[in-house]
C-alpha cells in the first residue's frame, strides 16, 4: 500500500470524524471513561442524593476468565492488520478503535496540545479501557437504554446540526462514510455510562451544612475578595503651581463640594460639573469592581461607607478624592446564600471525582487487563 494512499484514507476518516465529534456533542461527550457529574456543570441538588457517601462502591463479582484471542482481522485501509491492543475481562479494544479515538481527539483539540500521537495513544487508551469497565458494570447491572431515550438524544443532536427529520440525520451520516447504526451505538454507550455512573456515583456523594459552614469559615477572607462593589467618583485637583497654597484652595473646594452632597445634591450631576477625573462625564461613575482593582488606601476608604454614604474629601498625590459606595456585596443574605450554594458546587465536585476515582480504581482491581502495546 503506498503512503499516499494511507493519507488520503487518514484525511477521508478525519473528515468522517469531524461531523462524528459534531453529532456526539463534542469532546467532552465522545471521549471515553470520564463524565462529567450529572447535569453539567452544576452538579445535583444534595436533597436528591439517594445514599449516603459511605455507601459501598461496587458488590463483589464473580473472577472473570480471559478472553480466548480470536483469529487475526482483515488488514484496515492503511494496508496495516488490524489487532488487539488490550483486553479487559471478556471484552477486547483494538487497534483500528484506538486510532479512530486519535483521530477524534486530535480533531477535537485542534492542536491546542503538543503530545506526540504515541502519547495520546497511550492516554485514550486508559480512557477506552475505564470506559469498557464502565460499561462492563452497566451491563452487570441490568442498566439499559430505552427507544425513547435514544429518540430523544438523537433530537438533541439534530437540532445542533440543524436538521428536522431522521432521514436528513441518516443521510449526512452516511454522506460522511458513517452508518447510523455506528453513530447510535456511541451514543447508546454514552448514556449507559451517564447513567451508571449516577447510580454508583453521583447518588452516592452529599455535602451536609456542616461541611459548608466549614468552608466558609476557612475560606471567608478569600471568599469575601470575590465580592464586588460599585462606586462613584469626584477628584478635585491643585492648581499646576502644587503650592501650599494651591493644596489649601483645593481643600476648600473641595470642602464645598462635599457640603452640597451633604445637602442632598446628586453625586451624578456634580461630578460632571466638577470633577476633574477621567469618569466625570459618566457621572463619576468607576463601575462594578472587585477587591483589589483600585489602590488599597483608595478601596479602604469606600469599602468601610455603607450603601449611599459619601465619603469625606481625602487627599492623595493626585488631589482630593470624594466617593460614594452605590452598592456592596456582602455574605449576608442572598450574597450568602448565592456563595453557600458556590460551596456546595465545588464540595460536590471534588467529593464527586474521588468516588469517581475510587470507583473505576477498583473496577481495575478486580479486572482481568491485559495491554499489548
Amino acid at each position: 500500500m503506498t503512503r499516499g494512499r494511507g493519507e488520503s484514507a487518514g484525511r477521508a476518516r478525519v473528515v468522517a470524524l469531524t461531523l462524528l465529534t459534531l453529532v456526539l456533542g463534542g469532546c467532552a461527550s465522545w471521549l471515553p471513561g470520564r463524565v462529567p457529574p450529572a447535569g453539567g456543570k452544576t452538579p445535583p441538588k444534595t436533597e436528591q442524593v439517594a445514599a449516603p457517601p459511605d455507601a459501598p462502591l461496587a458488590e463483589a463479582d464473580k473472577p472473570v476468565q480471559p478472553v480466548q484471542p480470536a483469529a487475526p482481522p482483515p488488514a484496515d485501509n492503511d494496508g496495516v492488520m488490524d489487532r488487539i491492543v488490550a483486553v479487559v475481562n471478556n471484552d477486547v479494544i483494538t487497534l483500528n478503535e484506538l486510532r479512530e479515538n486519535v483521530l477524534y481527539y486530535k480533531v477535537e483539540a485542534r492542536q491546542q496540545r503538543s503530545e506526540s500521537d504515541e502519547e495520546v495513544a497511550h492516554r485514550l487508551l486508559g480512557l477506552l479501557i475505564e470506559s469498557r469497565l464502565q460499561l462492563q458494570e452497566a451491563d452487570r447491572e441490568r442498566i439499559g437504554v430505552d427507544d425513547t431515550e435514544m429518540t430523544e438524544e438523537i433530537a438533541g443532536r439534530m437540532k445542533k446540526l440543524d436538521l428536522s427529520t431522521e432521514q436528513e440525520f441518516e443521510a449526512l451520516v452516511k454522506k460522511q462514510g458513517l452508518t447510523l447504526d455506528a453513530v447510535k451505538k456511541k451514543l447508546r454507550e454514552q448514556i449507559l455510562i451517564a447513567k451508571v455512573v449516577r447510580r454508583k456515583v453521583a447518588f452516592r456523594v452529599s455535602v451536609t451544612e456542616q461541611e459548608v459552614d466549614r468552608y466558609l469559615d476557612e475560606n471567608r477572607q478569600k471568599l469575601e475578595t470575590g465580592l464586588t462593589y460599585h462606586a462613584r467618583h469626584i477628584l478635585i485637583p491643585p492648581d499646576r503651581e502644587r503650592t501650599d497654597a494651591a493644596w489649601a484652595a483645593a481643600r476648600e473646594r473641595a470642602l464645598a463640594v462635599f457640603a452640597r452632597l451633604e445637602s442632598g445634591a446628586d453625586f451624578s450631576e456634580v461630578a460632571k460639573e466638577v470633577s476633574r477625573d477621567g469618569t466625570a462625564k459618566e457621572g463619576g461613575d468607576l463601575g462594578t469592581l472587585k477587591k483589589g482593582e483600585l489602590a488599597d488606601d483608595i478601596e479602604a476608604q469606600i469599602l468601610k461607607l455603607a450603601p449611599g454614604q459619601v465619603s469625606e474629601p481625602f487627599r492623595t498625590e493626585l488631589g482630593y478624592h470624594m466617593f460614594k459606595l452605590e452598592s456592596k456585596e456582602t455574605l449576608e443574605g442572598e450574597g450568602l446564600a448565592r456563595v453557600r450554594q458556590q460551596i456546595r458546587d465545588i464540595l460536590f465536585r471534588e467529593k464527586y471525582q474521588a468516588r469517581l476515582d475510587a470507583w473505576i480504581a477498583e473496577m481495575k482491581k478486580r479486572a482481568i487487563i491485559q495491554i499489548r502495546m
